[in-house]
């Protein structure tokens, strides 16, 4: 029987990650027994609704050393990386794109998982926009780090079906399961030098940029019901929430449900109870809502204070 190899003998693994996918890959290489040198993370915005596990006390736990430079770019950042001597980085939904000169530190590849079936949804949020945008399956894709974000060749990929009701929140949780196989199936090829790397049909590339909370604002005249509940289901919490308002007041459409049918003009109250509002195509069903600076309700026992022929709409 060959005796297992000392951490001197295996590969040095250096991990950029953050966030759900970021813990469940690093516990991946943990339980892989993979030599893992240190993890670069970020720290929590306390603006940010917190609702993933913490990379950095999974790295402590384990002995990880962590860091958490103000510029990961930086000569110093830079000079430090290659001091620690990576033969593996690995990016895990860390925030900051690596420059080339930190890829070109590890011998055996620089390499990312993003969260999206690549070359489609490149850039950021890809959990939300693919919600937005009503599509009815996505993925994880590990792939090699360039200097262009997301354009890396391809190592491996695991589809993720997309529910009806899903939430961003149902969807990334089982992305990061996803993202977990992957590793689990890429991690020996890699290590060997047997993996294959597959271009990526630049053809049928697509990019999707950063969301603001701003971006959750339901517009009722050009959007169908269905469109407007792809959107509520996309930033409902942890996210900031989709919203709309009403004589200067904003309101928060935490879930709600797509009907079909012309029933009014877009944005109208149409029923107070069931709370229908009228959309480009067919209407809402307001199920959870919440006035800004007051408590959430459940639209079937709070009255919502909004009354049928009220417009919709800031």
């Amino acid at each position: 029987m060959n005796n297992p190899k000392s951490d001197d003998e295996q590969p040095r693994i250096l991990v950029f990650g953050y966030q759900e996918v970021g813990y469940n890959c690093l516990d991946e290489l943990l339980s892989q027994g993979a030599n893992v040198i240190g993890l670069f993370t970020h720290d929590d915005d306390q603006s940010e609704n917190i609702w993933f596990r913490s990379t950095a006390d999974l790295a402590r736990r384990n002995g990880i050393p962590v860091y958490n430079p103000d510029n990961v770019g930086s000569s110093e950042s830079i000079e430090h990386i290659r001091s620690l001597r990576p033969d593996l980085i690995f990016s895990f939904y860390y925030r900051d794109l690596l420059p080339t000169t930190i890829l070109e530190a590890a011998r055996l590849g620089a390499y990312n998982m993003h969260g999206s079936l690549l070359p489609k949804f490149r850039g950021r949020a890809p959990v939300n926009w693919v919600l937005v945008c009503g599509e009815t399956e996505t993925g994880v894709t590990l792939h090699e780090m360039s200097a262009r974000a997301d354009a890396g060749g391809i190592v491996d990929q695991e589809v993720v079906p997309i529910g009806a009701t899903d939430t961003a929140q149902d969807l990334y949780l089982q992305m990061a399961q996803a993202a977990r196989i992957v590793l689990r199936r890429s991690l020996p090829r890699l290590i060997s030098g047997r993996a294959t790397i597959v271009a990526q049909d630049e053809s049928r590339a697509s990019y999707y940029g950063r969301r603001r909370p701003e971006d959750g604002e339901i517009d009722w005249r050009k959007s169908s019901a269905a469109q407007i509940f792809n959107l509520i289901r996309a930033v409902t919490h942890p996210y900031p929430g989709a919203f709309t308002g009403l004589q200067g007041r904003r309101l928060y459409i935490w879930w709600a449900r797509p009907l079909d049918g012309a029933v009014g003009r877009p944005g109208e109250v149409v029923s107070e109870s069931p709370l229908h509002i009228a959309a480009r195509e067919g209407a809402i069903e307001i199920l959870r809502y919440q006035w800004e600076g007051g408590p959430e309700h459940d639209a079937s026992t709070c009255d919502s204070g909004l009354r049928c022929g009220q417009i919709l709409g800031l």
